[in-house]
């Protein structure tokens, strides 16, 4: 590595997050310490890797990553926990992390890590932006205009969509045009791919 690797540790346990820094520090890694999200987001961190403990609400992963997205830091995260449930792997991962880590960690998985990810940075970035973007795009649709865009992914026409929601096709062109205009897209096949960039799980 060019330039040490920055760990920045989410961990309300004043205990975990000292032995977190105090393996990264062994490993010749830069440690930043914070006792929840909110400590975290005082300074968003533009660079290195954020590892977030996932054990509760009050310091999730999914969390930390909703924050950083609203104030545009593209760094990935890492989701830790002293009991990695299938379950909450499964939420962290589609909120975006880049990987989950048991607690303690284990030099040689963090070490691995830290220099896979490194690798991935500037390509988890703009994957992780056009995402974000994706899904802020999508998220300004009606109900109705997102079910019009479900079926035009499925390769719907305009008629084969007004028979499935059960109205006339002409409604169905108007909330089609809305729906393009609120994506900004100029043709279906955009749309179509916008729907896919917000719908991707792994980031």
């Amino acid at each position: 590595m060019e330039q040490t690797q920055v760990l920045h540790i989410v961990d309300n346990s004043c205990r975990s997050r000292a032995e977190q820094a105090r393996k990264g520090f062994d490993l010749g890694l830069h440690c930043e310490v914070y006792a929840d999200a909110a400590e975290l987001m005082a300074s968003p961190p533009q660079r290195g890797v954020v590892l977030a403990r996932d054990d509760d609400a009050e310091s999730s992963a999914s969390e930390v990553l909703s924050l950083l997205s609203e104030r545009s830091a593209w760094v990935p995260v890492v989701a830790t926990s002293v009991d990695p449930r299938p379950g909450k792997v499964v939420e962290a991962i589609k909120a975006g992390a880049l990987d989950y880590l048991r607690l303690p960690l284990r030099e040689e998985r963090l070490l691995a890590m830290v220099a896979r990810i490194s690798d991935e940075a500037d390509a988890y970035a703009a994957a992780r932006r056009k995402v974000v973007e994706a899904r802020n795009r999508i998220a300004t649709l009606s109900p109705r205009e997102r079910e019009v865009l479900d079926w035009l992914a499925e390769g719907r026409s305009n008629k084969m969509i007004a028979r499935e929601l059960c109205i006339s096709p002409r409604t169905v062109e108007i909330h089609r045009a809305n729906m393009m205009q609120k994506l900004s897209a100029t043709h279906a096949a955009e749309a179509v791919r916008l729907r896919i960039e917000a719908d991707t799980t792994t980031l």
